[in-house]
C-alpha cells in the first residue's frame, strides 16, 4: 500500500516512483491498480457524503460553525488542502 499511497499522494512517473522505492514500474502499476480497485469495491459502504439538498446545507452549516470552513461538506483523511497562511502566526500553518 505504501507504493500506492506514494503514487496517489504525489503522482509522477511510475518508473521514477519504482526506482525510489526499489521496485519495477510494472510492480508500481499492479499495486496501484489492486489498491484502487479494492477501495472502489468497498466505496459504497465506506464513503458517505450528503446526498440531499437538506443534508448538504446542514453539513455546510456544521463545518462553518465548528471549523470556520464555510463551503466544506466533509473531509477525506490525510488529504492535503492548500490554504493561505494568515498574517498573524502564519509560521504555525505548516504541512504536517
Amino acid at each position: 500500500m505504501k507504493t500506492c499511497f506514494r503514487y496517489l499522494g504525489n503522482p509522477g512517473y511510475e518508473q521514477g516512483i519504482g526506482q525510489e522505492l526499489g521496485v519495477s514500474q510494472a510492480t508500481v502499476s499492479r499495486i496501484v491498480d489492486r489498491v484502487v480497485n479494492s477501495i472502489v469495491a468497498v466505496s459504497d459502504e465506506c464513503i458517505k457524503l450528503p446526498t440531499t439538498n437538506h443534508d448538504l446545507m446542514e453539513a455546510k452549516r456544521i463545518w462553518r460553525s465548528m471549523y470556520k470552513f464555510p463551503t466544506a461538506i466533509g473531509v477525506i483523511d490525510c488529504t492535503h488542502i492548500g490554504i493561505l497562511k494568515p498574517n498573524r502566526h502564519g509560521y504555525e500553518y505548516i504541512n504536517r
